[in-house]
């Protein structure tokens, strides 16, 4: 059934959720320090805000346990790589691996094999309706080589035939 949005329009939930899987995203996993040790989550809504200063936006399920925790504390974006779809799904809450591999570096939040790694200090909170969207500063990067592991249309894909080169940049 459609809902009336705050300036009266009206958008049928599922399919904006069918128009949104139109769009092709690259898959994160969220890590940040919890009571019990590094926790995190799959996110596929990440996105660059600023160059000065250096900023990042996630956005998060309030609801969730990174939604009340994000903001808070140090995190870090993990990109995941083509061959990620497993620690993709571990930390989306399905499949369990039997066991997590880390890089050294990073403060103990960067996964092993990533594409890239971004580590943030929490610079503020916003709502974003079922959501809260949270700026990091980043304070530290690393960058790796590789194909990205992609979400579409509610599935992981990767992009067919891509250079295992870094490809020309433009000024």
């Amino acid at each position: 059934m459609p809902r009336t949005d705050h300036r009266g329009g009206t958008v049928d939930p599922t399919r904006f959720r069918t128009l949104l899987g139109r769009f092709a995203s690259g898959v994160t996993v969220i890590t940040y320090p919890g009571p019990d040790g590094v926790r995190g989550l799959t996110v596929n809504a990440f996105a660059s805000v600023s160059l000065r200063p250096p900023l990042v936006l996630v956005s998060v399920d309030r609801a969730s346990r990174a939604g009340r925790a994000l903001g808070a504390v140090p995190f870090t974006v993990n990109i995941l790589a083509a061959g990620q779809r497993d620690l993709a799904v571990h930390f989306a809450g399905g499949r369990r691996l039997s066991e997590v591999a880390w890089r050294g570096d990073g403060g103990g939040r960067r996964l092993a094999g990533c594409l890239a790694y971004v580590d943030c200090e929490p610079w503020s909170r916003h709502d974003g309706g079922d959501h809260v969207l949270v700026l990091g500063l980043v304070t530290g990067t690393a960058i790796g080589t590789g194909a990205p592991l992609l979400f579409y249309q509610g599935g992981f894909t990767a992009i067919a035939d891509f250079p295992t080169e870094d490809h020309d940049r433009h000024p």
